[in-house]
């Protein structure tokens, strides 16, 4: 595979001439030796586009003013799991209203994604935004201002100390980007299971929720829509649920074939809107990790679950007062 990916680099960095020239020298070769050297060229440029973007997207966050640089530079830094059967990995995504201009907003979602290697399992842990909780530095807050106090170094940080989890990553993507993202796949069939509408005259039309209930195939600005909703009875606990059930059916689609084919066309397409700390070697291991992941079995938990919150309003803000050990017990025994 290394080797692979190495030729591949060798001739993108060629003269144009020259690289045309063996373009048409290799795809006239593999042609002629049939059905199994195409799938090997089409593998090869899926191996390389990863390369390119995660390189992209990982030199986005090294320059984007999300990032706390100081804050993180003062934290001791985590190595990289090697995968090797034992150590989960935890990969926090976050969502935000950045609007494409990179400033911190408040997270409009927190998911995090632990995967086991041992058991090639994984679970969503959606963390409700108002979850009251300590914000290193900061004292006692919502946990969705973490992302605006102190970026994504924050926000994993807190995280963490919620969960009791040891979280080494994260992903975030703003509104453009989610519905980049969806368009590039060709949308999402969801069974959207009521009518919902919500319109805020303070925010850009385009922004505003009318879905009708049914089976629907959403695209990019109609899925936005769908996760975030949360003008009815249920809340941020409908939405949380909505969020979860819509990753999974995401990384579903993303999975099967035609969309591994269009891959470099949707990694080209959400590059601008993605920031990850993810190093371009690790997002490769974990693209590989993720393929062996039955998401049929893949579960999805809401933190704080029923039961184990409750309901305050403290300086003007709703929140879900919770009990800190209770939570890291209850994640133990997932």
């Amino acid at each position: 595979m290394e080797r692979l990916v190495r030729f591949m680099l060798k001739q993108h960095a060629m003269p144009r001439k020259s690289r045309n020239q063996t373009k048409r020298n290799r795809i006239w070769l593999y042609s002629s030796l049939g059905v199994g050297a195409v799938i090997l060229l089409i593998a090869a440029y899926y191996v390389y586009s990863i390369l390119s973007f995660t390189k992209q997207i990982h030199e986005n966050s090294e320059t984007n003013n999300m990032l706390d640089h100081r804050r993180l530079h003062e934290e001791p830094a985590h190595e990289p799991p090697e995968w090797d059967g034992k150590e989960k990995v935890n990969i926090l995504l976050l969502g935000g209203d950045a609007r494409g201009n990179r400033s911190r907003p408040l997270s409009d979602s927190n998911i995090l994604v632990s995967i086991d290697p041992e058991r090639q399992s994984a679970k969503l842990y959606s963390v409700l935004r108002d979850t009251y909780v300590d914000v290193p530095g900061y004292g006692k807050n919502r946990i969705n201002t973490a992302l605006a106090f102190g970026g994504p170094g924050l926000a994993m940080e807190t995280v963490g100390q919620l969960t009791g989890l040891n979280v080494q990553y994260y992903v975030f993507v703003d509104f453009e980007g989610f519905i980049a993202l969806i368009d590039a796949i060709g949308g999402i069939d969801v069974d959207i299971e009521k009518n919902m509408r919500r319109i805020d005259r303070a925010d850009d039309p385009r922004y505003n929720i009318d879905l009708k209930k049914g089976e629907q195939h959403l695209d990019g600005l109609q899925a936005l829509q769908y996760v975030r909703f949360r003008s009815d009875a249920k809340s941020d606990f409908g939405r949380s649920e909505r969020q979860r059930k819509f990753v999974s059916s995401v990384a579903a689609k993303m999975k099967s074939t035609t969309t591994l084919i269009q891959l470099p066309k949707v990694l080209n397409s959400i590059a601008p809107y993605l920031e990850t700390n993810i190093e371009p070697h690790e997002m490769l291991k974990l693209a590989r990790l993720g393929m062996r992941i039955d998401l049929g079995q893949m579960s999805d938990v809401q933190i704080p679950p029923d039961g184990m919150f409750k309901p305050q309003r403290i300086d003007g803000n709703d929140v879900l007062v919770i009990d800190p050990e209770r939570i890291k017990q209850y994640i133990n025994e997932q």
